[in-house]
């Protein structure tokens, strides 16, 4: 029998193709949907076991072995910064990280002279993009509804993820600045390379076919 390897997959927005992506290699699990409430799937006759985890937290699983393997947005490998193998664009769940302020407000951040309260969910990536501009900046750092900080008087900007922008429209926010791309990537754990080289190169070249494919 071969080694066993342990797939992390995200809740939220990154679920649904994750599980589309699975199916076309001959990953199936008859309970595997996006609504499931069900976190660990063992291991089939594929060898492969899956365990599906909040979205923030896959890299975090990876890194330390709980998975050989995950899927996860790049905005939150860059956030995080961990020490994680890369092998593969996953090319789907494409979005920005951007910069946003309210849409009443004309003047731009760059030719301000106060000290900007961004809220953001992402206070790594914006300390860094803000100082390569020069600006000094406070940063608030919120879990979600990020769109109402700058509505109420918590924050002058917001840096938060956007695929469409209608929810930036919704609340009269408008995009200012683009800090990064994002796309789903397929990350794995550094020791499992090494200990189950096999079984996890396969299963990438799998995947890569598919998404070349």
């Amino acid at each position: 029998m071969g080694d066993i390897v342990t797939l992390a997959l995200p809740k939220g927005r990154l679920l649904d193709p994750s599980i589309a992506l699975l199916k076309k290699i001959g990953l199936n699990r008859p309970d595997l949907t996006a609504d499931t409430r069900k976190l660990l799937f063992d291991e089939g006759k594929d060898g492969v076991r899956l365990v599906i985890v909040r979205a923030v937290d896959v890299p975090t699983y990876v890194e330390y072995g709980a998975a050989d393997m995950g899927i996860a947005g790049l905005d939150f490998l860059m956030e995080q910064d961990r020490d994680v193998y890369e092998p593969l664009d996953l090319r789907f769940g494409v979005c920005r990280l951007v910069v946003a302020r309210p849409k009443k407000e004309d003047e731009s951040f760059r030719s301000t002279a106060s000290k900007l309260r961004i809220a953001t969910k992402y206070p790594r990536m914006t300390e860094h993009f803000f100082s390569q501009k020069g600006r000094s900046v406070e940063i608030i750092k919120l879990s979600g509804a990020i769109e109402l900080a700058p509505l109420v008087g918590l924050a002058d900007r917001i840096v938060d993820l956007v695929t469409t922008g209608k929810s930036l429209r919704e609340n009269n926010l408008v995009e200012e600045a683009v800090i990064a791309e994002s796309t789903a990537q397929l990350i794995v754990n550094r020791a499992s390379l090494k200990t189950k080289t096999a079984a996890i190169t396969a299963l990438v070249d799998r995947i890569r076919k598919a998404v070349e494919g």
